[in-house]
């Protein structure tokens, strides 16, 4: 019999793959004969270069870029295991966790360093990048991460722009003609969750723009900047992508990767899974366990547990979800292929003592999931 365990991570408290290995602890305790197969997963956020340069087998990069106020920050990045794919999440060198509260300026945020990371990606001679765009701090419309790339936005005197989204309320001119060349060479898989445009009341900086420290005011001036630059960028580009889904993404980062380079946007499981080839690691499995650090109502829209539910019920296989904290619709999952869900608490305890308890308490919720599932076996027979 083999068993397929394939969590996302356990934000903050345990990796996916330190969650995978202790789920098939947990089930080889009841199940010693069987064959468990790890494969921890992500959904394209937080985790996903750690996730697949590990189930891969490939190598992690640390490279030194433009925080997204300027300050050079460490950033992670990956290739996996076929040496050909680089994967890059963008919060990693733009994104929220590198910025305290008060230091939020969405007026002068900049994603260059993410940019300057797809340049270490093909210095490093990928043809394939994986690129996740949660958690950014930027609403720049993709300008930095564009202008690390060659592109050059100018102002009437034909002078540069300074980086941020408030400057392009003042675009006058985008030159393309410095883009490096190898771009347009790339295969760019982009990790977007969202189908928000770039402008208007469901656009970066309406929806986005506040929980990075934009007001009323700053958002209303960030939409204007973006709708001057989206216009002019179609015009240059002739790629009318303004209110395509996705545009939005990451503080317009996703209009400019549509812009300025090949890149197609999909959801971030389906990236991961395919790039996994989880079709074949699921194929003869006698059931899965999946799993992230808490499952609500967001969980039935495309993140990694129902990404799992879904592919594995292509082949009639049951899923199990096991998760940190079970909230709010969190019911919502078996309609998209769940069959039970399951929380790791083995009784009331606080979020801090809860993170802490990490591999050792997933462990445990695995053997007991596993031996409800084996009682079932034995009342079936």
């Amino acid at each position: 019999m083999r068993i397929l365990v394939a969590p996302d991570s356990f934000k903050g408290s345990v990796s996916a793959l330190g969650v995978a290995e202790a789920m098939k602890e947990g089930v080889l305790r009841v199940f010693p004969e069987a064959t468990v197969t790890t494969l921890p997963i992500a959904d394209g956020g937080e985790g996903t270069v750690e996730a697949m340069v590990e189930a891969t087998g490939g190598q992690f990069r640390t490279s030194t870029v433009r925080g997204p106020l300027g300050a050079p920050v460490e950033a992670r990045w990956g290739i996996l295991g076929n040496g050909k794919t680089g994967v890059i999440e963008m919060a990693t060198a733009s994104g929220l966790p590198l910025l305290r509260r008060e230091e939020l300026d969405p007026l002068r945020a900049s994603t260059w360093g993410t940019g300057e990371l797809l340049l270490q990606a093909m210095d490093a001679g990928l043809s394939t990048i994986i690129m996740g765009i949660g958690g950014s701090a930027t609403n720049d419309g993709g300008t930095g991460f564009a202008s690390a790339l060659g592109v050059r936005f100018l102002d009437r005197q034909g002078a540069a722009l300074p980086p941020g989204g408030a400057a392009l309320s003042g675009v006058h001119a985008i030159d393309c003609s410095g883009l490096d060349p190898r771009v347009g060479q790339l295969e760019i898989l982009v990790a977007c969750d969202v189908d928000n445009p770039l402008c208007g009341p469901r656009g970066a900086s309406a929806v986005f723009g506040p929980q990075k420290g934009a007001t009323p005011e700053m958002v209303k001036d960030l939409d204007v900047a973006l709708a001057r630059y989206g216009t002019l960028a179609a015009s240059t580009t002739g790629r009318k992508i303004m209110n395509e889904a996705g545009a939005g993404a990451a503080g317009g980062l996703g209009a400019a990767l549509l812009f300025f380079t090949p890149a197609r946007l999909r959801p971030g499981i389906d990236i991961v899974l395919e790039t996994l080839h989880f079709e074949e690691a699921v194929s003869g499995a006698a059931f899965v366990i999946t799993g992230e650090g808490h499952s609500d109502f967001q969980t039935a829209f495309g993140k990694a547990p129902t990404g799992v539910a879904k592919a594995a019920k292509k082949h009639g296989i049951p899923v199990f979800c096991l998760s940190g904290g079970l909230g709010k619709g969190y019911q919502d999952m078996y309609a998209q292929g769940i069959d039970a869900a399951c929380v790791c608490l083995p009784h009331p305890m606080g979020l801090e003592e809860c993170m802490a308890a990490g591999a050792g308490q997933v462990a445990e919720a695995a053997e007991r999931m596993c031996r409800v599932i084996r009682a079932a076996w034995d009342i079936q027979r």
